[in-house]
C-alpha cells in the first residue's frame, strides 16, 4: 500500500465519522424573528449581487460534462446538496432530491459530491444511483469559498429564488423539509 492509498482510506473514515455525526437530525428551530421586507426580491433580471455568505456564488463544471452556475437559476428556489457516495443518509435521500427536481417546477437542485474521485468513477456510480439533476465534484480541500466546509454529511443549502440563504439542514433532508422552509420563507406552499 502506498502512503497516498494510506492517506486516502484515513481521510475516507474521518469523514465516514463526520458523516455518522452529523446524521442525527437537528431539533427544529423556529427562524429568528425579522422584520418585514421592505420591497419585494429582485427579479430575476436584475444586476448580479456580490457574492457573501448571504447570496453565495456558485459555478462549477458537472460530471455530464455542463456547468452549474448558481447564478442563471435565479428566480427558482435551489436547494444545494454536498453528499459522498460512501455516505449511507445521502445515497438514501438522492432519490426524494431527484423526485423534488423533477416534479416542482419553481424548485432546482444540484448535488455537491464531497470526495476524492475522477470524474469518471462518478460517472459509473452515477449510472448505478441515476438522478436528474446535476451533480459536480467538489475537491475537499478547496471547497467552493461561499459555502462553508461541511461539518458532516449530508448537508444542504436551500436558497431562495433572489439568490439569499433561506435554510441550511444538517443531516437527511426531505422533501416535505424543504417545501415546508420554501413555504415558510414565504414561497408556494407544498402541493
Amino acid at each position: 500500500m502506498t502512503l497516498n492509498a494510506i492517506q486516502r482510506r484515513a481521510l475516507a473514515a474521518m469523514f465516514c465519522l463526520a458523516a455518522l455525526a452529523a446524521c442525527k437530525r437537528e431539533p427544529a428551530q423556529a427562524p429568528p424573528a425579522k422584520p418585514a421586507p421592505a420591497a419585494t426580491p429582485a427579479p430575476a433580471a436584475a444586476a448580479p449581487r456580490e457574492a457573501t455568505a448571504d447570496f453565495p456564488a456558485l459555478r462549477l463544471a458537472t460530471v455530464d460534462g455542463g456547468t452549474f452556475d448558481l447564478a442563471a437559476h435565479r428566480g427558482k428556489w435551489v436547494v444545494v446538496n454536498y453528499w459522498a457516495t460512501w455516505c449511507g443518509p445521502c445515497l438514501k435521500e438522492m432519490p426524494e432530491l431527484s423526485a423534488l427536481d423533477a416534479m416542482r417546477e419553481h424548485i432546482e437542485v444540484v448535488g455537491l459530491a464531497y470526495e476524492d474521485t475522477t470524474p469518471e468513477a462518478m460517472r459509473a456510480f452515477l449510472e448505478k444511483h441515476p438522478v436528474v439533476y446535476p451533480v459536480a465534484l467538489v475537491d475537499v480541500y478547496a471547497p467552493p469559498k461561499d459555502f462553508e466546509v461541511p461539518r458532516g454529511l449530508p448537508m444542504t443549502w436551500l436558497l431562495a429564488p433572489d439568490g439569499k440563504v433561506a435554510r441550511k439542514f444538517t443531516g437527511p433532508v426531505t422533501a416535505r423539509d424543504i417545501e415546508a422552509a420554501i413555504a415558510a420563507a414565504g414561497g408556494p406552499p407544498a402541493g
